[in-house]
């Protein structure tokens, strides 16, 4: 297999991105969309001369079709990666993995019992700044890592309705942060709160604490009028700098500043390139199913912290 048939399911804000890349890669043939909003789903099939539905269900019996790219609200990945997955679809299903952990839970026990790859959208992994501070950091150019620090703010996206900031913004932070220390935190303490928006939290503060006293700190809000998206990392014998947006690091030591210049490359179109090509050559992915159920539990925690004023600690041993 060289090249594999794919579909995407929610075509709203960010599930035509989605539409769009997989109409640009060689390792794809964007096959149909699918919405709820028909007239939505009918605007992005013409334009891309693709068939449409408005019901998953009917999609996923094309058997052109090998995976999907799940773009929905949260509140129904579960029900959309359940139906994929019992289609027999490789799934990559838009981060958060899922509105609780037992629905992230399921989801993940039911690719596994059905052998099918299943990827959760956290497209920073594919970030090329994330990618080179990681090159960066293996190679001891900041020496050991002591703390990470990420700023992840903007004003409220109206795209989200269904989570809070924690499992929408955070979330992102959350899983850079596993990947970055190379493992999961063991505790964590946070103050998360709403000021604007009276179902969800809108800001959050959160500590992780790793092995050895290791920490990284997040904060996250939807009360910033600027689009930030920061990382720093704390190394015993440098500091590197990270903008997420501009994808430029900076390295900063006693002796000098660097501030090394690569070509800018498009995360989302990198991500589902992987996604591709992780089916084609039946691989597991770089962000999977369980590394999504990890980062969720790891948001639920925060909040559950906020609400009883103290750590929460963590363990993933039995999954």
């Amino acid at each position: 297999m060289s090249k594999i048939g794919v579909a995407v399911i929610g075509v709203g804000f960010w599930g035509k991105n989605h539409v769009r890349v997989f109409s640009e890669l060689a390792e794809t043939e964007l096959v149909a969309v699918c919405d709820v909003n028909i007239e939505r789903a009918k605007e992005i099939a013409d334009r891309y001369e693709v068939d449409v539905y408005s019901d998953s269900r009917k999609l996923l019996r094309r058997k052109d079709i090998d995976a999907v790219s799940i773009c929905t609200w949260t509140t129904t990945h579960a029900v959309e990666a359940k139906r994929a997955l019992k289609a027999g679809k490789h799934s990559l299903v838009e981060k958060p993995l899922a509105s609780t952990i037992q629905e992230a839970k399921r989801i993940v026990a039911y690719a596994s019992a059905k052998e099918r790859l299943l990827m959760v959208g956290f497209i920073e992994r594919f970030n090329r700044g994330i990618q080179r501070a990681k090159e960066v950091l293996n190679k001891g150019e900041i020496g050991e890592l002591v703390s990470a620090t990420a700023r992840r703010v903007s004003e409220w996206p109206e795209r989200v309705g269904d989570v809070g900031v924690v499992k929408d913004y955070a979330i992102h932070e959350i899983d850079i942060m596993r990947n970055i220390f190379g493992g999961d935190p063991t505790t964590v303490y946070a103050k998360v709160g709403n000021l604007k928006h009276a179902k969800f939290e809108d800001y959050a503060q959160i500590m992780l604490t790793f092995e050895d006293g290791k920490t990284a700190f997040i904060e996250a809000n939807w009360l910033t009028p600027d689009k930030i998206r920061k990382l720093t990392l704390t190394g015993s014998g440098a500091t590197l700098s990270l903008d997420y947006l501009t994808q430029e690091i900076t390295i900063e030591s006693r002796e000098k500043t660097l501030k090394p210049k690569y070509e800018w490359k498009e995360p989302l179109k990198l991500e589902l390139q992987h996604f591709a090509e992780s089916v084609i050559k039946d691989r597991e992915p770089e962000a999977t199913g369980l590394d999504g159920l990890k980062a969720l539990i790891i948001a639920e925690a925060a909040i559950k912290s906020s609400k009883k004023g103290a750590a929460i600690r963590l363990g993933f041993d039995k999954l």
